[in-house]
């Protein structure tokens, strides 16, 4: 039967089986199915993995209908390189909760940046029930237009983020691989109830503005047992944030796990409720880290804990900076620090001075925690010593370096 056409073999082999397989055999662009499950392969609906032709509107197509189905649904990215621009998977969905979006292959973006007419490659745009996985990777490509980027150029361009959360609920994201995103690898926002785990986010550690991932109006997200190396910050923690764990991260390079930065923008709302633990940081700039603008408008950062740090090499192992970037007004920062614990952190430091509380003169610091604090200096850099400036503190067990005595 080799003379036959595919289609007409494959139903003839299968004449027996379910009607769903004869409608595929009829319908090559039909979703297959797997057990109880619907698998909506990408190349059926015309996408192409030979890492030239330009897929955003089959991947759009295959999502559309995975969302809109009946039952449990998968969409799968099989292996190859499947090469696109601009991708919006939408919701809200029909289909049975979980969809799960399989990324078996290599994803990569367009290098024209006309393609890109939002703040993201790939959004997942209002959507309740959702798994991300498969063990592919996401290639932003992003070592082509970097130098374009905004944290380079004043009044650059933000380049794209690679993956986008946004206005979604119940999602769970892991063993997925990013690779050199223009902007942020990814950003969880509007959300609630994400968790990600075992993610590997790759990029040089002088690519510019590319955080492993951005979390901002947003509550009960867990990121846990991952591997970041960015440019900029592995893990930052924006405003309007609440219950975030970030546990189990191995992070470097990189500008450290942030809490910020706060008070850019007027609208900005308070955060509450951070927790980072039992992470690795090895040759970043910083270490357990707060930031705020000068002239913010008035918010509240608290409930925050670092605790149980192993730091190599850091530079700002335990920093407090409310003049962030603000060389352009002397108007100090109104965001409202307290009730911040810096706990167990120990390691090695390239700074004389690894721990600095540097807070707000209109709104000082208030319940800093400094407790069981180990840090030694690298070969050759001296004695290390502690600072503060406008902060109320506690200091609790053996603390070395001594902390601040006196912060006026």
């Amino acid at each position: 039967m080799a003379d036959f056409p595919r289609g007409f073999k494959a139903c003839f082999l299968l004449g027996f089986a379910l009607l769903s397989i004869g409608a595929e055999c009829a319908n090559p662009a039909a979703p297959s199915g797997l057990g109880h499950e619907t698998i909506f392969d990408v190349t059926k609906y015309g996408a192409k993995p030979d890492g030239r032709k330009e897929n955003s509107m089959a991947f759009i197509r295959a999502w559309n209908a995975a969302c809109k189905s009946s039952g449990p649904a998968r969409l799968l990215v099989p292996q190859g390189d499947f090469v696109a621009a601009e991708i919006i998977f939408q919701g809200p969905c029909t289909a049975a909760k979980p969809i799960t979006i399989d990324i078996k292959g290599n994803l990569s973006a367009s290098t024209d940046l006309s393609l890109f007419t939002s703040e993201a490659w790939i959004t997942l745009n209002v959507i309740d029930g959702l798994v991300v996985t498969g063990g592919g990777t996401i290639n932003g490509r992003g070592e082509a237009t970097w130098n374009l980027s905004g944290s380079k150029n004043e009044g650059g361009p933000l380049l794209p983020v690679s993956l986008l959360y946004k206005k979604v609920t119940n999602v769970v994201m892991h063993h997925v691989n990013f690779v050199n995103s223009k902007g942020f690898h990814s950003k969880v926002t509007d959300s609630s109830n994400v968790a990600f785990s075992y993610i590997k986010i790759t990029a040089p550690g002088k690519s510019p503005n590319t955080d492993g991932c951005h979390i901002s109006s947003s509550s009960n997200v867990n990121i846990t047992d991952s591997t970041i190396g960015t440019g900029d910050d592995c893990i930052s923690i924006g405003q309007g944030t609440s219950k975030i764990l970030i546990a189990r991260i191995h992070c470097g390079p990189g500008h450290g796990i942030s809490v910020g930065s706060l008070g850019k923008r007027p609208e900005e709302k308070d955060v509450k409720g951070v927790t980072v633990t039992n992470c690795t940081l090895t040759g970043t700039t910083n270490g357990a880290r707060i930031k705020t603008y000068h002239a913010s408008p008035q918010i509240q950062a608290s409930a925050i804990i670092y605790q149980d740090i192993v730091l190599n090499d850091v530079k700002n192992p335990i920093i407090i900076d409310q003049h962030y970037n603000s060389k352009k007004t002397q108007e100090p920062s109104k965001v409202k620090i307290s009730d911040v614990h810096f706990r167990n952190i120990r390691g090695t430091t390239v700074s004389t001075i690894p721990v600095s509380l540097n807070c707000s003169r209109t709104f000082p610091c208030e319940g800093i925690e400094l407790a069981d604090i180990n840090l030694t200096p690298s070969v050759g850099i001296g004695k290390l010593t502690s600072a503060c400036s406008n902060a109320k503190y506690i200091l609790r067990g053996k603390l070395n370096p001594p902390g601040p005595t006196g912060c006026a």
